[in-house]
């Protein structure tokens, strides 16, 4: 008798699963992304590579808070996750942002040694390190562009969006999502806006940090205040995050080559 594969089942946007419980199943291969955790437990499971990423404030593992190990454990592969983190005064801005420009220096140097289409690959469903670099590009365009400098046009068509940005928003950004550039066509407008952030970081000032921002983000971001200080913080952030992600997934990309 011939098996019929079942088609593994998607959900978005759902708020079913909330509060529920799940007994006896088997959830094997089961991905929970981009999802509202808290709460979550996981009790009397057994099973084999259970993976956990994402920006948990208390992470508690057959009674152990590991919370505290984990984030002293990540600064100490990567401290200038340390310098975005701490960043308080003009000059600790500066620091952080020469810091990751250095890191992004070496990386795609490294990167450039790979064939172009591997450089397009997801690995485990990732961004590939040519979407990573889009989407630095469009936090840049987002938080700086933006909301800090208020351009004119601050999006470039290339960005590519956090992924649950709506189709409807991401349409009015004039993004085109389904674009394929190279390494090097997508590094034109990338580097473009990490040189406004090297601008912006030499001219900064304790005044201009606790400035309040005329826009925010981009439309789908909640209306609040956003004070220049945390924009920086945001974009510092998601360089030193992202690139720890592109040297993790391009060290199985150079092991697979």
């Amino acid at each position: 008798m011939r098996k019929t594969a079942l088609m593994a089942a998607e959900y978005a946007q759902s708020d079913q699963f909330r509060g529920a419980r799940i007994h006896l199943s088997d959830l094997a291969g089961l991905e929970i992304r981009d999802c509202g955790v808290s709460g979550l437990k996981i009790v009397d499971c057994y099973g084999s590579d259970v993976y956990l990423g994402g920006d948990f404030e208390r992470l508690v593992v057959n009674d152990v808070d590991v919370s505290a190990y984990v984030e002293a454990e990540l600064d100490r592969r990567h401290p200038t996750r340390v310098l975005a983190r701490e960043a308080a005064s003009p000059d600790d801005y500066r620091a952080a942002w020469a810091a990751i420009e250095a890191l992004w220096a070496a990386t795609l140097d490294r990167a450039r040694l790979l064939p172009e289409a591997t450089l397009h690959e997801q690995v485990n469903g990732e961004w590939s390190l040519v979407e990573t670099q889009r989407h630095l590009l469009f936090a840049g365009d987002a938080w700086l562009g933006n909301a800090v400098l208020e351009e004119a046009a601050p999006y470039h068509p290339l960005g590519f969006p956090y992924s649950g940005m709506p189709p409807d928003e991401t349409a009015k950004l004039g993004l085109t999502l389904e674009a394929t550039p190279t390494l090097d066509e997508a590094l034109v407008p990338r580097f473009a806006r990490m040189a406004t952030m090297r601008r912006i970081v030499d001219e900064l000032t304790e005044a201009e940090l606790d400035r309040v921002c005329g826009r925010k983000p981009a439309d789908p971001y909640p209306d609040q205040e956003y004070v220049v200080r945390r924009c920086l913080k945001v974009v510092l952030q998601e360089e030193v995050e992202h690139h720890r992600y592109a040297v993790r997934d391009l060290a199985v990309l150079e092991a697979g080559a």
